[in-house]
């Protein structure tokens, strides 16, 4: 596994199919990200999060530090990504905040979770603090925050997701699509996938 590492953005495309994965990292088949009017408008929305407001705390879920636009990396998992906010909580704990150019419809969908997931495992091994939770803010919903506890078992289903993304990259690996067939109308990826 030397040499690879899997980032938060990988980690969302294996969500929505793991068969992303192949054919980015394997294939080398690109999905012009640069082009899609969200991916734009989302990195419009964090460049805009990085300026503005920069000393606010959020002092009602116990925020007493921050750091904005974290590079971090973890060799002992094989992962990497830039976070958000890293946020020093009151209680000795720390935790990651992750903006969504995107509306709360009464629930946090799974790639958003695990996407805070891998953001709080970097965390812990690069501050050594324990992270038991992070949030995600809604952009498109009046910028609407959201808990997420965090546990054991999304820390170990992460990393046995980490696992098989690194195995199909290696190995060149032709896993099965997604089973929500609804996914594939929307993707990049059609008129290659059998």
């Amino acid at each position: 596994m030397e040499g690879i590492f899997v980032t938060a953005s990988e980690l969302l495309e294996y969500l929505f199919c793991p068969r992303f994965i192949y054919f980015m990292n394997c294939l080398c088949i690109s999905q012009h990200e640069d082009r899609r009017y969200k991916v734009q408008i989302g990195r419009e929305v964090h460049t805009q999060r990085e300026t503005a407001n920069v000393d606010y705390l959020r002092k009602k879920i116990g925020c007493v530090g921050k750091e904005l636009g974290a590079w971090l990396s973890s060799p002992r998992y094989n992962i990497k990504g830039i976070v958000d906010e890293v946020l020093t909580l009151d209680d000795d704990t720390m935790a990651p905040l992750d903006y969504k150019f995107a509306e709360y419809n009464d629930r946090v969908f799974s790639t958003y979770r695990y996407q805070v997931v891998l953001y709080a495992l970097l965390i812990r091994e690069n501050y050594g603090k324990e992270v038991n939770r992070g949030y995600v803010c809604f952009t498109r919903s009046n910028s609407m925050m959201k808990e997420v506890s965090i546990t054991d078992n999304d820390f170990n289903r992460l990393k046995v997701m980490i696992a098989e993304m690194i195995a199909i990259t290696q190995k060149g690996f032709y896993p099965a699509g997604t089973k929500n067939t609804a996914k594939c109308l929307d993707c990049c990826y059609r008129n290659v996938c059998s």
